[in-house]
């Protein structure tokens, strides 16, 4: 049997996010299955995996913001900004207390030109910035603009160590957060502990891990609290109930014309008709009239 929907997993330290999914079809017994968004191998926490025909919906749910709980080890940095890398340098803590922590963290709340670490997944000419850190090769310093929503301490500081929170857009390292904390701070730092606990609206409380979903898939069921059902999938954009025609217009690939629909021009539509069956997504080409009338185009359509 084919599933088509979501997955909330906790994912455990120690594996990466491909193994998660090479396990996940392992026990479904399913081939098409993805994830949206990347945790490194020490991280825990929430993945959420796409089954079936919601590996389409991918680039949707992969931009949903994320927030994480970590902790930052003050005093000593590392060549992979996180625990799992080499000391590259020790400096005391001269200075450094909770305030200055705060005043440095809120620092951050914005957009800001982040650098990618060195020894990141990420690709240039076929090969991941860690394969050419290993080799001792030059590593692109590219930088993007990421958006930091919420960046502060979760408790006093410890030990060199600072629990936080950790709000941000996708595609933001954590990792890089806290060595740039290091610096702005004068000491260093590195990322001792990362745990994302949500991925745009889905939470980890309700999320299992690949145990519980063995012993539910044993049971001949996907986990209730865990799985979202394909029709029931919220995506980040509008969602539009179509009548019996536009349905029939939208399954054969042309456009539908609704009328005082609340979308702009290049805005994606989540498309459902009366059953709540979820039919296709599609993107508004045209808006004219005072009244708000829009020409919307199906670009994935899900049923025939």
């Amino acid at each position: 049997m084919t599933h088509d929907g979501l997955l909330l997993i906790d994912k455990e330290s120690g594996g990466t996010s491909h193994d998660v999914v090479q396990q996940a079809r392992r026990i479904v017994g399913q081939k098409k299955i993805g994830h949206c968004g990347t945790l490194d191998p020490d991280a825990t926490g929430l993945l959420v995996l796409t089954l079936g025909r919601a590996t389409r919906l991918t680039r949707f749910l992969i931009r949903a913001p994320k927030v994480y709980e970590g902790v930052v080890r003050l005093g000593i940095t590392t060549d992979t900004y996180d625990a799992s890398g080499e000391v590259v340098a020790e400096a005391p803590l001269d200075g450094v207390d909770d305030a200055a922590i705060q005043r440095a963290m809120s620092g951050f709340v914005g957009d800001y030109e982040q650098t990618t670490p060195p020894y990141s997944a990420k690709k240039i000419q076929g090969k991941r910035y860690y394969q050419l850190a290993r080799e001792g090769r030059e590593v692109p310093r590219d930088t993007k603009v990421v958006s930091v929503f919420e960046f502060s301490p979760a408790g006093p500081l410890e030990e060199g160590r600072v629990p936080f929170v950790l709000g941000c857009s996708s595609g933001t390292y954590a990792r890089s957060l806290a060595h740039e904390l290091g610096g702005r701070l004068g000491c260093g730092g590195h990322l001792s502990a990362l745990r994302r606990t949500r991925v745009g609206s889905f939470r980890l409380e309700d999320a299992v891990d690949l145990q519980e979903l063995g012993r539910a898939v044993e049971g001949g069921e996907l986990p209730d609290e865990a799985w979202i059902p394909f029709d029931l999938i919220p995506l980040p954009f509008s969602e539009l109930e179509v009548d019996p025609h536009q349905e029939r217009r939208l399954l054969h690939g042309q456009t539908v014309l609704v009328r005082e629909f609340p979308a702009e021009e290049g805005d994606w539509v989540k498309l459902v008709n009366a059953r709540r069956q979820f039919l296709a997504v599609g993107v508004v080409v045209e808006r004219f009239g005072e009244r708000g009338v829009v020409v919307i185009q199906p670009k994935n359509v899900f049923r025939s």
